[in-house]
């Protein structure tokens, strides 16, 4: 991966932000640990990058955690079913995000539009017997609870926060109706290649030819930096099926090949992330227009 550092002048972006707080004050603790040379630098770049990939995760976080928690310690028996808990509990975290600002209102309808989506899907899906949710619950639809379209909206959520914390803007971005299409023809190949061709090796050549050239450039810290777009669809794919796995190991749902007993879920599932993730991502391009780096 090769990074372009451009040296920033004047103050870090968003230096006013609740990330740029934390790092204010971790600074002294660096400079006193590592002094002011070349590692307390790459150090503080580090320190910032984790700090705000943990606030632009942190619907996600809370969501998985709940998730987690809820397999080992909610009580049998319970007058609200795990699943419903679940879903009040991350209506709770949605208008808790909106009620303190980490988002904004136009992001947060994009998450909704994400929400619906892919509860949709999972509807579908259910019902084909792609992956099952084994517990019941007042708050759902046919098969499927509610609180699983907010791992979507979790998704979505994410995508919209990071790109303004570390203000994105992209080289060689294709026209935004391609991208549209593309995200379009994604979806409806989820559905049809149940009873059609599946022609997701088609989608991965068209995402190279779409994204292939563009660059993503980002501020961290001090400096700017730039990866190939389709590394950073990857690793957030990755991260999601990390998450998957944390998700089936909680039974939250679970697999076929997982009905007696956990294993890990396919690393074949990845394929799928990505290109669900394109669609969370051009979705959330509606409200973050791609900007063009200068």
């Amino acid at each position: 991966m090769r990074l372009q550092l451009v040296r920033r002048l004047g103050r870090p972006a968003d230096a006013a932000s609740r990330t740029e707080r934390i790092l204010h004050r971790l600074l002294p603790l660096v400079y006193r640990w590592l002094g002011r040379g070349w590692a307390a630098r790459a150090c503080i770049e580090f320190l910032a990058f984790g700090v705000k990939q943990a606030y632009a995760c942190i619907y996600g976080a809370l969501l998985l955690a709940l998730i987690l928690a809820t397999r080992f310690w909610y009580p049998d028996g319970a007058f609200l079913a795990r699943y419903d808990f679940l879903f009040l509990a991350a209506l709770v975290i949605q208008v808790w995000l909106l009620a303190a600002r980490f988002e904004t209102l136009d992001e947060a309808k994009v998450i909704l539009i994400f929400h619906v989506v892919g509860t949709i899907m999972e509807v579908f899906k259910t019902a084909m017997g792609s992956w099952i949710y084994p517990e019941e619950s007042f708050f759902r639809i046919q098969g499927v609870p509610l609180f699983s379209g907010f791992m979507y909206a979790a998704v979505g959520s994410y995508l919209a926060r990071v790109s303004r914390i570390f203000d994105f803007a992209y080289s060689h971005y294709p026209p935004l109706w391609t991208t549209w299409l593309f995200a379009l023809a994604i979806y409806v190949n989820f559905f049809t290649h149940h009873y059609t061709l599946d022609i997701r090796l088609g989608l991965f050549a068209a995402l190279l030819l779409l994204y292939g050239r563009t660059w993503v450039h980002y501020s961290v810290y001090r400096y700017r930096h730039r990866m190939p777009l389709v590394i950073g669809f990857v690793l957030v794919a990755l991260f999601i099926w990390l998450a998957e796995n944390i998700g089936t190991f909680a039974r939250a749902w679970h697999y076929p090949d997982q009905a007696n007993g956990w294993t890990l879920v396919s690393v074949a599932k990845l394929n799928a992330w990505l290109l669900l993730m394109i669609i969370s991502f051009v979705l959330v391009s509606l409200v973050n227009r791609p900007r063009k780096e200068p």
